[in-house]
């Protein structure tokens, strides 16, 4: 039976969506979960409360993820309080809502979504490994938007697609040490990222280009992530999971 007990684990966006499913799932699979989070503090501490009550160990850390004083802080404690780390869930990001096409894109707009998805991807999973001995796991939340682009939102669409590559990269550099590095490439999420698209009649409509007819739920992507979180999974690194109830086919 696949066990993660004795394992010290951080899920960025730990206490909701994807990354609420995700930590309840390592805990139920027996790791210590540290839940970061941004703002919503009441959130991170009832997911704390829930791991807790599965009797295991869970510490929530607000952390701006952009911030690299914030990011070198945030392991600093993890440090701290479990001397270090065994398991690594890149899951915060964002998804900008408006569509825009590239001739009319801000600066802001582009400088915010690099900010969030590609720097505070890097300043976590450096903190990350620089905690984590021989053996570890790492698993980033891209999207299908880095594999097959998406219009309108370009700055998306590359920061997941540089995601990927950074997961190959990375996966190489350590895999001498027994950690692998895997990234999950989610297609649509019931989560509150998507209430836009589907507002109205997209929910349906989005469902209905999905090959199994349904939308994913947070747990459909956690499992995936989990999996790859597992000792026995040590020969499988550098590897995009798609999870989209097959709507994009990567071959």
């Amino acid at each position: 039976m696949f066990s993660l007990i004795g394992t010290r684990a951080l899920v960025t966006g730990g206490s909701r969506g994807i990354g609420g499913a995700t930590s309840r799932l390592l805990a139920r699979c027996g790791a210590d979960v540290v839940v970061h989070y941004r703002s919503r503090a009441s959130e991170a501490q009832a997911m704390v409360a829930e791991i807790e009550g599965m009797g295991r160990r869970a510490l929530a850390i607000a952390a701006e993820l952009s911030d690299r004083g914030a990011v070198d802080a945030m392991f600093a404690r993890v440090q701290e309080a479990w001397g270090g780390l065994d398991v690594f869930v890149a899951n915060a990001g964002i998804w900008p809502e408006e569509d825009v096409a590239v001739a009319d894109m801000p600066d802001a707009r582009w400088g915010r979504t690099v900010a969030e998805n590609i720097d505070g991807m890097f300043y976590s999973t450096r903190g990350a490994l620089q905690l984590m001995g021989d053996g570890g796991r790492i698993v980033l939340v891209s999207s299908t938007a880095g594999q097959r682009g998406e219009a309108m939102h370009a700055d998306y669409a590359a920061s997941k697609g540089a995601m990927i590559a950074f997961t190959k990269s990375v996966a190489i550099e350590v895999a001498r040490r027994g950690i692998t590095v895997n990234s999950v490439a989610p297609g649509w999420v019931d989560t509150e990222m998507c209430e836009g698209a589907f507002a109205g009649d997209g929910r349906a409509r989005v469902a209905a280009g999905i090959p199994v007819g349904r939308i994913a739920t947070p747990a459909d992507i956690a499992a995936p992530i989990v999996m790859l979180c597992m000792p026995e999974l040590r020969h499988v690194t550098g590897e995009i999971v798609n999870v989209n109830g097959g709507s994009v086919l990567c071959g």
